[in-house]
């Protein structure tokens, strides 16, 4: 049997929305995780959850591993792999990377919860919180944050 410790408890009390705008270079990964544990120490919120939204559908926002960066190389020879630019697409608006862009956030997702406990994100040892950019060329990605507690 499990037993749920319980690490807070109280009434939700404030709420507060944020925005980070991150200039990407390309394809790639940019790192917020520390940006953002500022920005939620600064709100004064002690325990709640984050709730981080990426306002577009051809960049992506993910939890990995922030100690090795092969682990980063690998997803994107992964991405490359699961949604080749070359496999034509239909959609071809926007040039021949858009659509694998499309494909590659559907598989890695446009949002974040984040358990915040004490002030502090409740990440792993090795985990780092990332806007992907699956675009050839650099971009200006608008992130929104939420974050409800007490």
């Amino acid at each position: 049997m499990f037993n749920v410790e319980t690490l807070s408890e109280g009434s939700v009390t404030q709420q507060v929305n944020g925005r980070l705008v991150v200039e990407t270079q390309g394809p790639g990964f940019t790192e917020i995780t520390e940006a953002v544990s500022r920005w939620v120490f600064g709100t004064g919120v002690l325990n709640g959850l984050l709730t981080i939204f990426c306002r577009h559908t051809s960049a992506s926002l993910l939890i990995q591993e922030n100690a090795d960066p092969d682990v980063r190389r690998d997803l994107l020879t992964a991405f490359d792999r699961l949604a080749p630019r070359d496999a034509g697409y239909i959609h071809a608006t926007e040039g021949p990377d858009d659509m694998p862009a499309h494909i590659r956030t559907v598989l890695s997702g446009i949002s974040l919860s984040i358990p915040v406990v004490d002030g502090q994100m409740v990440l792993g040892t090795w985990q780092g919180i990332y806007l992907v950019e699956h675009r050839d060329r650099p971009h200006a990605r608008d992130l929104i944050f939420h974050l409800i507690g007490a």
